[in-house]
């Protein structure tokens, strides 16, 4: 290499991403994607990523691996990753979450995906408390907070007092495996439906965690409501409810509500699936259900879009925003707003189609080229406040 090609890769921006949380689900469809189009987007920076041992080979070229095997629910990680990062003498630093390290070295980027943690907390006491002064003291620290939606920055302005001038909005996007068209991959993946879950009758999909705010105890709720309407319908006579996410034996109020609902033969609960299983209930859904009552973004209703699937979901937080005019909206507070939305959608033929289309249309909002592209605009703008960006003193 001559010394002017040298000098021109040192001269290089150096950015050193968080990226621990490779496999998550949700999260890690957001680190994944950006990973995997930051060396396209922005040619011009140099990426480090620091990942699990096992998680080295998931990296694409143009991505350089720095192994770091500690988990950041650690305490002492408030300590031991800062040191880990200054090693890497980067020009500034991206936390691709709200985990942010308490001496976390300076320039530094987060971003939020929702405020969930704050405003459904888990738990109450000292670790709880500890969990909300962390993550408000990562964001005011940040030099640029990205939001992945305008409902997000809204709420990051609310609740953490972080200025507008410091927030930009990137939205996120579904992942290209649901986008994929294979007429024989289809085939085989909704023959393994029938053998391997022994689903072989139309259902109503929800993917997603469960927890307080996803508001699965109401869809069941609505589902019981729309089995009744339906229980003469030639087709829908067999309907079912089909909950991808925690096992149920987790959440025993949800247990609770299925049994006071008296579906508990008509509701399957499958626990996480792999992501080409994940497309194949996607794509053979009745209708994919969403009625969360707060999202900071909300991947799973544009990923049954890209697989073609008629969604239904709320008219509350991110949503509208994400889904536009592409889905049913309905009131996620109001069981019999939920029915009346997957009822809509099931039985008239003409919606139906005008969701998919306009759902496939929507989809072009997003790209993940588009989230790298903003995400290096971001990096750029920071390191040119930072001037050479070479100091990462922690204040």
């Amino acid at each position: 290499m001559s010394s002017p090609e040298v000098a021109q890769q040192k001269d290089r921006l150096r950015v050193a991403i968080d990226a621990r949380h490779l496999r998550d689900f949700g999260i890690g469809t957001h680190i994944r994607n950006l990973i995997e189009n930051l060396p396209l987007a922005a040619p011009d920076l140099e990426f480090q990523a620091l990942v699990r041992a096992a998680d080295k080979k998931d990296l694409p070229a143009g991505i350089h691996p720095v192994i770091y095997e500690r988990d950041d629910r650690d305490r002492f990680e408030d300590i031991r990753f800062p040191m880990a990062l200054r090693a890497l003498k980067a020009d500034l630093y991206h936390v691709p979450l709200n985990v942010v390290p308490m001496f976390m070295p300076k320039p530094y980027v987060v971003t939020i995906h929702d405020m969930s943690s704050l405003l459904y907390p888990d738990g109450q006491g000292t670790d709880a408390n500890w969990r909300a002064y962390r993550f408000r003291r990562g964001l005011q620290r940040a030099d640029r907070v990205i939001a992945v939606s305008h409902a997000t920055k809204r709420d990051v302005q609310r609740v953490m007092g972080v200025p507008e001038n410091r927030i930009r909005v990137i939205h996120n996007a579904p992942d290209p495996v649901f986008a994929r068209s294979d007429v024989a991959d289809d085939l085989r993946l909704r023959e393994l439906l029938v053998e391997r879950y022994q689903i072989d009758y139309p259902y109503i999909l929800y993917a997603g965690t469960i927890r307080a705010q996803k508001n699965v105890p109401r869809l069941v709720e609505a589902f019981a409501v729309l089995r009744g309407e339906l229980e003469t319908h030639p087709i829908y006579k067999k309907l079912r409810l089909v909950i991808i996410g925690d096992e149920v034996s987790k959440h025993p109020q949800l247990r609770r509500t299925v049994i006071q609902s008296r579906v508990e033969n008509l509701v399957r609960f499958l626990g996480f699936v792999p992501i080409d299983m994940l497309r194949a209930f996607y794509k053979n859904a009745a209708a994919f259900v969403f009625p969360s009552l707060y999202e900071g973004f909300g991947l799973p209703p544009i990923e049954a879009m890209a697989c073609g699937t008629p969604v239904v979901t709320s008219n509350v937080s991110s949503l509208p925003e994400v889904v536009g005019d592409a889905a049913i909206i309905v009131n996620p507070e109001n069981v019999f707003d939920i029915s009346r939305g997957i009822r809509e959608v099931l039985l008239d033929e003409f919606l139906r189609r005008r969701c998919v289309q306009l759902g496939l249309q929507q989809l072009k909002r997003f790209s993940w080229r588009l989230t790298a592209e903003q995400a290096a605009a971001v990096y750029r703008e920071v390191a040119g406040l930072h001037g050479s960006s070479k100091s990462t003193s922690s204040r």
